[in-house]
């Protein structure tokens, strides 16, 4: 049965057609990264939060008295080699393999040119406390967990440990990890961990994964750190360097598994294929992470492989902490629905910034796209609140088909405006300031301003505009400027409740161009200070009354907060009269036609949607 927050997102093209398939997994055999070409869109609701999102999905095992044990019941068991010495049970060396057959608590220390197995039937934990060890096998894992209720790797105040394996593993191997383990696996501890899978994954749960705490740092040919069931980071310092995923949960048979969780902790993730790849969800609720995904933005990702910054088939919820991306593809990519809800975000990507092909809510926080082909884009985008701020060189916030499948090309376009969708933008509260060389903002089908304030820097040539709706762009409430070309010129409706004043200029204006807007009684309802040339304005805020006439000043100076470019008030001294303008009167601008095909990667690499 389909948990009941996932429903198969089938939104029909503009085209007519259907999206459909299966989420994109990881098909390689160990020490490989590929994903297959089909992908499932999920129809949930983006303003789901963190804690509905985490409740819904099976609990993790993390359980205070796992972090309790007697000392006087401590085992310490000492490596020399290729063997052990210890006066405790529960203990055998043989030929290079140290096993530990009990449930309890074992403290190891030395070196080993070989393998530590644990394979217990007993009730109970099994906790490998290592204080000083270097673990290296050339032909397994370094530590195997191959039975046990569950396990913890306890890492002493103060030492350093490192672990090594074997350079490849066959495809049937047991084990596939420099540390590996079939059960629960916890990693606690004030010391370090250096860990490096040289022939396949650094770190892997076939269960569920915790990292509590501890200095861990992981070089991999392939993923870095998966936990099957979850993954979940409470705190510590982690570093990742992987050839395939750095942090990974894969379990696709459980709906209520396959998440990974970050709640705090220092995450410093460097990879080759995604930087954060969830079967289901990735949330962050605390926390710093700086991620590097396929070489960053700069790059050209690989054909046969993902690499997204944080990416999480259903839900990836952003609720607090701090998150850097820089990827060659979608920074932020969801089959489903994306929150973004208190973190502090910076992303680069070498495609989109932030993409869901369902849902997208902005409701706090702060989200900055540095640069991105486009920046956020989903079937429907809603903004109710935080600091949004955009640099694209597409469109600067598109709403289309969300799995980036939709059909490209003029004659595409041509057909797709004829059928606005379910398509909706709305922006109702926070800031939002969008700097594109496309469209600013492009909805294949409604638009909608109740509130905040939305500035767009768009584009300078006329084959696209600040305003690109193919339906009905409606402003209620709130301030909107749109500075742009003059060739597709697109206003709000006619019948909006608030009314707005549109502004053609006889010659494109330079960039760095002061323009001012006064009412009858002089008074300065708004300055733009544009960072780009520009040939037209649309302004609109609640000071705007329809039908009355405005004059427009090009120069003075700009006074108070800034929102890209824009702000309140100014100093009209030493500004010229541009033209005079009537608000609701459209006529003196260009109108073009609204609603470009939208929804596609890169020209020349369609979208994979995984």
């Amino acid at each position: 049965m389909r948990h009941p927050r996932y429903s198969l997102f089938l939104p029909v093209l503009l085209t007519g057609g259907l999206l459909a398939g299966c989420t994109a997994v990881a098909t390689g055999t160990t020490g490989t990264s590929s994903t297959s070409s089909e992908t499932t869109s999920y129809d949930v609701p983006a303003d789901t939060t963190a804690a509905d999102v985490l409740a819904a999905n099976d609990a993790d095992h993390d359980d205070a008295s796992d972090y309790e044990w007697d000392p006087a019941d401590v085992v310490a068991v000492t490596l020399e080699g290729d063997g052990a010495t210890t006066a405790g049970t529960g203990v055998a060396s043989d030929g290079g393999t140290v096993t530990i057959t009990a449930a309890g608590t074992y403290e190891l220390s030395g070196s080993l040119d070989g393998q530590v197995v644990v394979d217990s039937s007993d009730e109970g934990s099994v906790r490998l406390i290592l204080n000083g060890v270097d673990i290296s096998s050339d032909s397994t894992s370094a530590i195997a967990v191959t039975a046990a209720d569950d396990a913890m790797v306890v890492l002493a105040d103060g030492s350093e440990n490192t672990l090594s394996d074997a350079a490849a593993y066959t495809e049937d191997s047991e084990v596939n990890a420099a540390l590996f383990s079939e059960a629960d696996l916890t990693i606690t501890g004030d010391g370090s961990l250096d860990v490096t899978g040289t022939g396949n994954d650094g770190i892997t749960s076939e269960d569920g994964l915790v990292i509590d705490s501890g200095t861990i740092s992981v070089t991999a040919a392939d993923d870095g750190i998966r936990g099957k069931d979850y993954l979940v980071v409470n705190g510590g310092s982690v570093t990742v360097d992987s050839g395939g995923d750095a942090l990974k949960s894969d379990d696709e048979e459980d709906e209520t598994r396959g998440y990974v969780s970050v709640t705090a902790g220092s995450l410093r993730l460097t990879s080759g294929g995604d930087g954060i790849d969830a079967a289901t969800d990735v949330v962050v609720t605390g926390g710093s992470l700086d991620v590097t995904a396929g070489n960053g933005s700069g790059s050209e990702p690989a054909a046969d492989a993902s690499t997204k910054g944080i990416k999480g088939a259903v839900y990836v919820v952003l609720a607090g902490g701090d998150v850097t991306v820089d990827a060659s593809d979608d920074a932020l990519h969801s089959n489903g629905a994306i929150g973004l809800s208190g973190a502090t975000i910076s992303v680069a990507s070498g495609d989109d910034g932030v993409h869901a092909d369902s849902q997208l809510a902005v409701t706090g926080g702060s989200v900055t796209v540095t640069g991105s082909y486009e920046g956020l884009e989903s079937a429907t985008i809603g903004i109710s609140g935080g600091d949004v701020a955009v640099t694209a060189s597409d469109d600067g916030i598109n709403v289309g088909g969300g799995d980036g499948s939709a059909e490209q090309g003029p004659g595409a376009a041509m057909d797709q405006m004829s059928d606005t969708g379910d398509y909706a933008l709305t922006i109702s509260g926070g800031t939002v300031a969008v700097d594109a060389d496309g469209d600013g903002l492009d909805s294949n089908g409604t638009a909608t301003i109740s509130g905040g304030t939305t500035v767009v820097s768009g584009p300078t040539m006329n084959g696209n505009g600040a305003l690109d709706v193919n339906g009905t762009l409606t402003v209620s409430s709130g301030t909107l400027l749109a500075a742009g070309s003059s060739g597709m010129v697109v206003t709000p409706s006619a019948d909006s409740p608030q009314s707005s004043v549109a502004v053609s200029f006889d010659a494109t204006q330079p960039a760095g161009t002061v323009v001012q807007l006064l009412n009858a009684e002089g008074e300065t309802l708004e300055t733009f200070e544009s960072s780009k040339d520009f040939a037209s304005v649309i302004f609109s805020s609640t000071d705007v009354v329809a039908g009355e006439e405005y004059e427009v000043y090009v120069g003075g100076t700009a006074t108070g907060d800034s929102v890209g470019g824009y702000s309140a008030g100014g100093d009209s001294s030493g500004a010229t009269l541009s033209s005079t303008v009537t608000a609701g009167d459209y006529s003196a601008v260009s109108s073009g036609m609204g609603g470009g095909p939208g929804g596609g990667g890169r020209p020349g690499r369609p979208s994979d949607g995984s």
